[in-house]
């Protein structure tokens, strides 16, 4: 994203009830389910939903208690949880086929610590991290308004709220900013698509909306009404996975930075935390965010790479986007090499990884969300780095 001139950027986000979002829910809840077993558990999960039919997919290693009826089981407790009971597709009455088997021994042994040997990662691959000024959590402002303005409806689906009666749980959003000097001033257009019932209008659902769209957006920030977009195709009846067949990890960029930063191209959901994607993506967010809340830069983007069966990163890469500041870069880098012990074993522990927390990422981000230290979910959102970090560059 630019510093200087005046420029439009725009993000989207989707709700929990978007089909690739259920997919991934059933991914986080099959690798949650594990994890309560056996914190040492390994998963990798692919979930494919469509029209009253949901296939689990992939490898795993756990307890022999972890059946399939077990996982058929939980899976229907997280479509429900997120709310559907359509003709089209229903908890009750969906077909759950599960197809995981062992993973691969080869992949096991070199990810493995035995001996002298710490473990590996899971694969290679390179993993980035973002942080910036533009939101009191650190995040790019067009995806923290875009998950806004969903999460705001889902709330207040959840406790049956009169003022959303109707809609359902698919929904999308996007946001567009204007941008001068590399700051958000406003908004210029704003697009939520909701799924609702046969009994509403288009203007019904706008009714609905609209007051979200303006309680989310800063005051003076609400774009003329020609540029809001509330369900533009007129209907939205038929949603969720019977309008639109669902996949896990086809959303990393709603999951990640909204396209305002780098995506090393690995999807999260599912994955037990020796798969670098997820764990290493989370620490690169982890010491992003520490680097701007400790004042060293007003954005950072972070980047590391690891090998399969190797067990310390490749590289470390920071960009300090300008560096006002005038912090070293590779003094940095070298700093938060020895603050974090960024070996896959290393993240997990620092960051509590081995347990089952994973569900509540599944929509809404991964980042740019509070830690909930009852709950231990988000852990890699804490700034405690922050002391420090302001010691070592005397701030």
């Amino acid at each position: 994203m630019r510093d200087k001139g005046e420029f439009l950027f725009t993000s989207e986000s989707v709700s929990e009830g978007h089909p690739d979002k259920v997919a991934d829910r059933i991914s986080d809840t099959v690798l949650d389910t594990f994890l309560a077993a056996d914190p040492y558990s390994r998963v990798a999960c692919e979930t494919m939903v469509t029209t009253n039919r949901i296939v689990l997919a992939g490898e795993t290693r756990g307890p022999d208690t972890i059946t399939p009826e077990l996982l058929a089981h939980e899976a229907r407790l997280a479509v429900h949880d997120i709310g559907y009971d359509q003709e089209g597709f229903s908890w009750k009455a969906a077909r759950i086929e599960v197809h995981l088997h062992a993973q691969s021994s080869d992949i096991a042994l070199g990810v493995d610590a035995a001996g002298n040997k710490d473990e590996g990662a899971g694969d290679q691959g390179i993993m980035f991290g973002y942080a910036c000024r533009e939101t009191p959590l650190l995040m790019p402002a067009p995806l923290y308004y875009a998950h806004l303005i969903l999460r705001r409806i889902h709330e207040l689906r959840r406790i049956r709220d009169l003022s959303v009666d109707g809609l359902l749980p698919d929904a999308k959003s996007q946001v567009t900013l204007r941008y001068v000097d590399g700051r958000p001033v406003g908004a210029t257009s704003v697009v939520v698509s909701t799924q609702h019932e046969e009994r509403l209008s288009q203007e019904a659902v706008r009714e609905r909306v609209l007051p979200i769209v303006e309680s989310s957006l800063p005051h003076g920030w609400m774009p003329p009404s020609r540029e809001i977009y509330i369900n533009p195709t007129g209907k939205f009846v038929i949603g969720g996975p019977d309008g639109d067949c669902g996949l896990t990890g086809r959303k990393i960029i709603v999951d990640t930075y909204g396209g305002a930063a780098p995506h090393g191209g690995g999807a999260f959901s599912g994955k037990d935390p020796t798969k670098v994607d997820r764990s290493a993506a989370y620490a690169c967010r982890y010491l992003a965010k520490n680097v701007v809340a400790a004042g060293l830069a007003d954005r950072c983007t972070l980047q590391l790479s690891y090998a399969i069966g190797v067990s310390h990163p490749l590289s470390v890469y920071v960009d300090l986007h300008g560096n006002p500041f005038d912090v070293d870069p590779t003094r940095l880098e070298r700093t938060l090499r020895e603050l974090v012990n960024l070996s896959p074993r290393g993240i997990r522990e620092h960051l509590r990884l081995n347990r089952p927390i994973y569900a509540a990422t599944a929509a809404y981000g991964h980042f740019g969300r509070e830690p909930d230290e009852e709950r231990g979910t988000f852990t890699w959102e804490r700034t405690d780095l922050v002391p420090a970090l302001r010691s070592a560059f005397n701030r």
